[in-house]
């Protein structure tokens, strides 16, 4: 789970509902078809924009902003100067069992083709092509948010314009103008919520949630063409390493 987010979403909600509750209260800030116009605007736009098998993975997608799935890249670290050791004591065939066993899918694909015997350009360049692929997915996934949050923006304008619009047509009629002003002022103010609370900071989350995974895989990588090249683990360990800043670095070694 990450507290970061939670906490954020959390007190950012909590705040704003404080304020109201604490003005007119909340139920004067709720308003039908000003949720009708922003939130089912927004959501039938990002049905046009985006493919129905990207919308269908919406809330797994909002999920993995609040509970990612992290890796102690440390341990990672650890895992693979062991399997350096190993192959240099008994050589890279040693490995396969550990392979069998292992967790991580990347480093499993790559070690099991070093294991047998594929060329080190050939698994670079298919292990670069998989990182590649899977942030491009990833970056697709979080421009479902910022578009989200653009949308919601631009809907809130376009219900802005919708309540004027009524206001001035029932100018004779005093009692109509509240409604329309309501929906007016509340569908900009939903459309501001949904974009910064949820659109763009989930979509800036995401983005560093891929940038979090392409660092491990790189490490991975170089891991994997060390152990093939038969470096020496201490070696191997120092490279891996330089991809941490120096507070998070922790070696067997020390």
């Amino acid at each position: 789970m990450d507290l970061g987010t939670v906490i954020g979403l959390v007190l950012i909600l909590a705040l704003l509902f404080g304020a109201m509750a604490m003005g007119v209260g909340i139920g004067a800030y709720i308003d039908i078809p000003s949720v009708l116009i922003v939130i089912g605007g927004s959501i039938g736009s990002l049905m046009i924009a985006f493919k129905p098998a990207q919308m269908k993975k919406f809330t797994k997608i909002f999920m993995i902003a609040v509970k990612p799935t992290e890796e102690d890249v440390n341990d990672l670290i650890k895992k693979l100067v062991e399997f350096a050791t190993k192959a240099r004591k008994e050589g890279i065939l040693a490995l396969e069992g550990d392979v069998n066993n292992e967790e991580n899918e990347f480093l499993r694909k790559g070690l099991s083709m070093a294991i047998d015997g594929s060329e080190p350009d050939t698994i670079r360049d298919l292990l670069e092509i998989d990182m590649e692929q899977t942030s491009t997915r990833h970056k697709s996934y979080a421009s479902i948010f910022s578009t989200w949050a653009g949308l919601a923006g631009a809907m809130g304008m376009i219900g802005t314009l919708i309540g004027l619009v009524a206001m001035l047509l029932n100018m004779a009629d005093p009692s109509a103008i509240g409604p329309s002003m309501a929906v007016a002022l509340l569908t900009t103010m939903y459309g501001a919520m949904i974009g910064n609370i949820f659109g763009a900071p989930i979509a800036n989350v995401l983005n560093i949630r891929d940038d979090d995974e392409t660092m491990v895989k790189q490490i991975v990588l170089e891991g994997i063409m060390s152990i093939q090249a038969g470096d020496a683990p201490r070696v191997l360990e120092a490279k891996l390493l330089a991809y941490l800043a120096p507070s998070e670095r922790s070696s067997q070694f020390d």
